[in-house]
């Protein structure tokens, strides 16, 4: 399994006015987090696109577990889980950085690839492979 974890800061504008950041931003961050992980293996999502694969989200999840503020460093892991031959889950786990690492938000997300024409395709090998799934055959 490959995984990538990062940090980044909630902005002013992803906040509400209770102080903390709007439930609807986790599924933002999320998107952040996939392109940060396809990065880290050498191959940017928009080489996906280049290569015909497209990633259209089918279903989502999350778990609100605690609050994050105006400029709270918080650090996100992602990684890939295999999810069927035309699908893919995505798993984020999202903490306050440092030591004490309060949870803010757990989630997944469920994608079908897509070539451009918006039909259904199954996961090319380099995909697997890059995101540490199994490759088909082996």
């Amino acid at each position: 399994m490959v995984s990538h974890t990062f940090t980044f800061r909630v902005r002013y504008a992803e906040t509400d006015q209770m102080g903390t950041f709007y439930n609807a931003r986790a599924l933002e961050w999320f998107e952040v987090a996939r392109s940060e992980l396809s990065r880290s293996t050498g191959i940017p999502y928009t080489e996906w696109e280049e290569r015909g694969v497209f990633l259209p989200l089918v279903e989502a999840g999350v778990k609100y577990k605690g609050t994050a503020r105006y400029d709270d460093l918080l650090e996100m892991r992602v990684w890939a889980v295999d999810f069927g031959r035309v699908r893919m889950r995505f798993e984020y786990e999202i903490r306050h950085a440092g030591e004490k690492g309060r949870a803010v938000a757990t989630g997944f997300t469920v994608h079908a690839l897509v070539d451009k024409q918006m039909r259904p395709m199954r996961i090319p090998d380099w995909v697997r492979s890059s995101m540490g799934l199994s490759v088909e055959g082996q």
